[in-house]
């Protein structure tokens, strides 16, 4: 094994979280700033597209793992992507940007144990990070590194869903980040100059001169080092050499929420049953780590449109190769759609006093990787819709001791009644939208669901064969004071001195939104907390 010099702070997994923290720390130029990522460099051109997204569902900048089968979505084994690349999520996602809803985080106060998280504390955070060409004032930020912005053209298609989401007594709404949620409308996204603004372009790329940051990629980080119950840094491996590193001050995990119990596992802190089943010495019995894990159960409805209407025209040869000239001169046209152009926030039934359901409407069909489409050389559409807020709960689990092999996902999805029955209503309410005068104009055919879906079970049926998962897992470190609490409200694990978890597996509860956002929020905040600004 080879050792190196030591670190004040070591940071492992250079995702969303990742970036943040580093970027925020170095900023004193006497802390020494280590962040680690299993993925290569953000060197890719079509992470920097706002299009390429969808050419990022599987493929190398993913961990191309599968959940087990879910039991109550036909035992389906489903793609579960997450990201292996600098930058994280914030590199491969759809660039939708929304933050929750205020309520969410006062209930993780309120309710579960987070003291200094309801949304008056966590606001600044969220102003502090975003830098938004558009809106500024209470609710937002127009300094921030994380780029902002609205799209520079919807396509038609997005002003069509619209104006239907209207039709069918969904208002507009020009700012689901402001002071009302609820409402149809066209996504900010975190674009800047018509290129993508992940955490990795945003928080760390202006910062990777300083000589007190290193950057370490394609490790694999096979362990927290323990010694008397304080964390004092990690191995990894890179290019078959084991190495360990010190950390003077602190190891600060930030792998995501499938990437951080695993690395928590394989440390030998977790449930002890589990760890000894695998093989593993227990070094702390913390039966939180790998539980808890929540998701958005996402379900897609498709329709055939009778022209080309939607950015599926480009999909033949002579319209891929005008898109790529029309965006390297104007930096318009389809690649500089990030796709999911329009969506919205409402509610499965009356009375509620904020949105169960968000709607993510794409202009073009079968976009992502596992999604049903049209016909070959036919237009579409796609309308996905998720339970804000499912009740289900799910776990991550080892394999095996092998820090090589891949976690045992199981997001338990639709594992709640009433999770079926929300997820039902919102592709109901999705096949409204559809029907509405603005789409049915340009609609040839729903095709998924066809018209043989009616009744309540019929749609329940659909939602267990096509829904998927958001990429939003999130809660498998959460964070509370409750026995299954792996993190206290200072980010902070339980019973293991200097190591912190600060990313969206330490979120108590799934917030109603994308989880972005969220995240970086986070991370900025315990940056003030590892500096010791309460």
């Amino acid at each position: 094994m080879m050792a190196k010099q030591g670190y004040d702070f070591v940071i492992v997994g250079g995702g969303s979280a990742g970036c943040v923290l580093a970027a925020r720390l170095s900023e004193n130029p006497d802390v020494r700033v280590l962040l680690l990522e299993a993925g290569g460099k953000d060197s890719h051109p079509l992470i920097h597209m706002p299009a390429g997204f969808a050419a990022m569902t599987t493929g190398p900048f993913t961990w191309e793992m599968k959940t087990t089968p879910q039991k109550h979505a036909n035992n389906r084994q489903i793609d579960y992507v997450q990201a292996k690349v600098l930058g994280g999520g914030s590199s491969i996602n759809a660039e939708v940007f929304t933050r929750g809803h205020p309520a969410d985080y006062d209930r993780w106060a309120s309710e579960e144990g987070c003291e200094g998280w309801a949304f008056e504390d966590i606001q600044k955070y969220f102003i502090k990070s975003e830098g938004n060409e558009v809106f500024s004032g209470d609710w937002h930020g127009a300094e921030g590194p994380l780029g902002v912005s609205n799209l520079k053209e919807w396509q038609t298609m997005t002003r069509a869903f619209v104006r239907a989401c209207q039709e069918n007594g969904i208002p507009y709404n020009p700012d689901f980040n402001g002071a009302v949620q609820e409402g149809a409308g066209a996504y900010q996204v975190t674009v800047r100059n018509g290129r993508r603004c992940s955490a990795a372009v945003g928080y760390l790329r202006p910062v990777m001169g300083r000589p007190n940051l290193t950057l370490v990629t394609g490790c694999l980080v096979n362990r927290v080092v323990v010694e008397n119950g304080r964390a004092t840094g990690v191995e990894y491996f890179q290019k078959g050499e084991k190495i360990q590193v010190r950390a003077e001050s602190e190891v600060l995990i930030t792998s995501g929420a499938i990437g951080s119990p695993k690395l928590m596992l394989h440390s030998g802190i977790g449930p002890a049953d589990h760890l000894k089943d695998v093989g593993i010495d227990v070094v702390h019995d913390l039966p939180g780590v790998g539980e808890n894990l929540q998701d958005h159960f996402g379900i897609d409805i498709v329709a055939e449109l009778n022209g080309p209407h939607s950015l599926d025209r480009y999909n033949t040869l002579f319209w891929k190769a005008w898109s790529g000239i029309e965006y390297m001169l104007f930096k318009s046209g389809r690649v500089a759609s990030n796709v999911v152009e329009g969506g919205g926030f409402w509610f499965s039934e009356a009375g509620l006093d904020k949105p169960d359901l968000q709607f993510h409407f794409l202009a073009a069909a079968g976009a992502e990787a596992g999604v049903p489409t049209v016909p070959k050389g036919e237009s579409g559409i796609t309308m996905n819709s998720y339970n804000l807020r499912p009740k289900a709960k799910g776990t991550v689990r080892l394999q095996s001791s092998n820090p090589a092999d891949l976690p045992i996902v199981d997001p338990n999805f639709l594992g709640h009644p009433d999770d079926l029955k929300r997820s039902a209503e919102g592709v109901k309410l999705s096949v409204e939208v559809f029907n509405q005068p603005s789409l049915q104009k340009y609609i040839r055919q729903i095709r998924f669901p066809d018209a043989s879906v009616k009744t309540q079970e019929d749609f329940e049926n659909y939602a267990r064969q096509y829904g998927r998962t958001s990429y939003h897992p999130t809660c498998t470190c959460k964070m509370g004071t409750d026995d299954m609490a792996v993190v206290d409200p200072n980010m902070r694990v339980h019973g293991i001195e200097g190591l912190r978890i600060c990313d969206s597996s330490a979120m108590p509860s799934l917030v109603g939104s994308n989880t972005n956002a969220p995240t970086i929020m986070m991370a900025e905040k315990a940056a003030d907390m590892v500096r010791g600004n309460y």
